[in-house]
């Protein structure tokens, strides 16, 4: 079988060689095909026998096309916010429709677009599939499964409301605005004013009114009107007092030690002085003051106002109090009711405010505002850093009534919740027009009390009115974000990549996408970026990765090669010939 078998050999060759060929011009025909991928023939001898007889018998030649699907192609940028590429490991799960039954198909071909029912679908059509993400942005619990990819529906009958879920404000107090006792805070005008609008989830506006009184704080607190801010001021003389009055502290109003009940005595300076004796408002101040011979529990200060203000100190048990009394008319010249008179934080409970039991709590309506660190007895505690802040709907209703105290350097006295947040924490808002019940923090950490004028720095809340969708793009995390023209944005999916052990085992279907089989192993999903993955690259396309140089040269060497089998057939039916010529 030497001339006959030396013929098989070479119509083995010209067939290998063709195919080669093919395979060469298909490569050059997908030059521009986006997201293409290679192949090359690999040649394989095909021998007839295996001994070392001296008799031959010639083989044959066959060809197998090995993929390079995992040989990364260039990426090109583009304008589309739709189209994405793959830097690394991985395909895009697509489908050829939204039909039952139909195969999942992978592919690196991103050049995705909206189709006339929103779903996004690439140049040959497949509609890209991904995981849907919850309202707060996570992935389905069964991420690994293909069963938990969704066709990436980018439709919106209408537009997109963006309902404010928190609010931030920079505002400066005034600290020397007249302080008001808590009870006259509730019916005195207020002191300032903001307004800050925010949104409802139908995206309707709406208008909540921050409204802040100074006040002594919630501690049981007398205040007399004398209105003469001068801490001199002589009692006899500027006051018109009389020399002898009397009036009396009971702290707790139980009558008592010196430490917890003290009388004091106006005194015009002649004849020996009794127990406790005043001239001047600043000796009823230092008095009560004193660190060592104080009245306990006690404390004494000129308002802003020029008024004599007492303070019971402690107020976080609630029920603390103090009553005045006095003989002639010596309350009255400080300026305070004839007594006895108590002066009561307990009668808050009957108010807007609760004083609670725990001493790491102020006084607050319902838990709203924030905890302090510096309470009454605390160094950095400051007496006369109380504003009450009422927040108030839209209707006039108050939403919530509270107080807030800043320390000396007039910096908020408030500690951060567990997020690191000093808000006021509302729920369950009803604005009345059918919108959801609303829950909204407002952010009052650079909240301030300086002299001077009341100055909102800036206010900003994460709301926004009704916007039409913009756009759709997909970010590099693989996100499919939809913008709208209200500033807003929804993410809508995440694109997993899906990897497999031997990418070049994949089968390869018309329209530049892969099926998997038994030789490429099973598919993977994976985040961007992980497990092995990829990354996608937004805005970009992965050209083929198919070099015309080196595709040129290898037809030049099949050209060659068919030839030289050519050259084999036509020499082998020479013989052959001159072999039947033989008589």
């Amino acid at each position: 079988m030497g001339l006959f078998g030396s013929l098989f050999t070479g119509v083995s060759a010209l067939s290998a060689q063709s195919q080669s060929t093919a395979i060469i011009s298909n490569n050059i025909a997908n030059v521009n095909t986006t997201g293409f991928k290679r192949s090359e023939a690999s040649f394989n001898s095909l021998v007839t026998t295996e001994t070392r007889s001296s008799r031959y018998s010639p083989g044959t030649v066959s060809v197998n096309r090995i993929q390079k699907v995992n040989q990364q192609g260039s990426i090109q940028q583009t304008a589309s916010g739709t189209d994405a590429s793959i830097s690394g490991n991985g395909f895009f799960p697509i489908k050829r429709s939204t039909d039952f039954g139909q195969e999942f198909l992978y592919t690196r071909a991103g050049q995705f677009s909206e189709d006339a029912t929103g779903l996004l679908r690439n140049a040959s059509g497949f509609v890209l599939y991904a995981w849907p993400l919850d309202a707060n942005g996570d992935l389905p619990a069964n991420q690994g499964d293909l069963s938990s990819l969704v066709p990436a529906d980018v439709a919106f009958l209408g537009g997109l409301t963006r309902p404010t879920s928190s609010a931030e404000l920079a505002i400066n107090l005034n600290s020397s605005e007249v302080d008001k006792t808590l009870s006259a805070a509730e019916t005195s005008e207020v002191d300032f004013t903001r307004s800050i609008t925010v949104y409802d989830s139908l995206g309707a506006a709406q208008q909540l009114t921050l409204n802040f009184t100074k006040t002594f704080g919630p501690g049981g607190t007398g205040a007399g009107t004398i209105n003469n801010n001068t801490f001199n001021t002589n009692i006899l003389d500027d006051l018109s007092g009389v020399n002898g009055d009397t009036f009396t502290i009971d702290v707790d109003g139980n009558p008592g030690p010196a430490a917890t009940s003290r009388t004091f005595t106006f005194w015009d300076g002649t004849g020996a002085a009794p127990a406790n004796a005043v001239q001047t408002i600043g000796d009823i101040i230092d008095n009560i003051n004193d660190p060592v011979t104080g009245l306990a529990g006690m404390s004494a200060f000129l308002g802003n106002n020029g008024e004599l203000v007492f303070q019971r100190d402690d107020f976080v048990n609630g029920g603390e109090d103090f009553v005045l009394s006095g003989t002639g008319s010596a309350l009255g010249t400080l300026g305070f009711p004839a007594g006895p008179t108590t002066y009561d934080s307990n009668d808050l409970n009957n108010a807007t405010y609760d004083n609670g039991s725990n001493a790491d709590t102020p006084p607050y309506s319902s838990g709203d505002f924030p905890s302090m660190p510096n309470l009454p007895g605390d160094a950095n505690y400051n007496k006369r850093g109380w504003w009450k802040m009422e927040i108030v709907h839209p209707n006039g209703n108050t939403l919530s009534n509270g107080l807030v105290n800043f320390n000396g350097d007039g910096s908020l006295n408030a500690v951060a919740d567990s997020n690191g947040n000093k808000d006021i924490e509302l729920s369950g808002i009803d604005w009345g027009n059918g919108s959801q019940l609303q829950s909204l923090n407002i952010d009052i950490e650079r909240f301030s009390q300086f002299e001077g004028n009341y100055d909102v720095i800036f206010s900003d809340q994460n709301g926004a009115e009704l916007g039409l969708r913009t756009g759709v793009e997909i970010t590099r995390e693989g996100k499919i974000v939809a913008r709208f023209s209200n500033g807003a944005q929804a993410d809508l999916y995440q694109i997993p990549l899906v990897t497999f052990a031997n990418a070049n085992g994949l089968n390869e279907v018309s329209g530049t996408a892969y099926s998997e089989n038994s030789e490429s192993g099973e598919e993977n999903l994976r985040e961007a970026g992980r497990g092995g993955a990829g990354f996608i690259e937004p805005s970009t396309l992965e050209s083929s990765n198919v070099d015309l140089a080196d595709e040129f040269a290898k037809l030049i060497v099949a050209q060659r090669a068919y030839g030289a089998g050519t050259r084999t057939i036509s020499t082998v039916d020479q013989m052959t010939q001159d072999l039947l010529n033989l008589r």
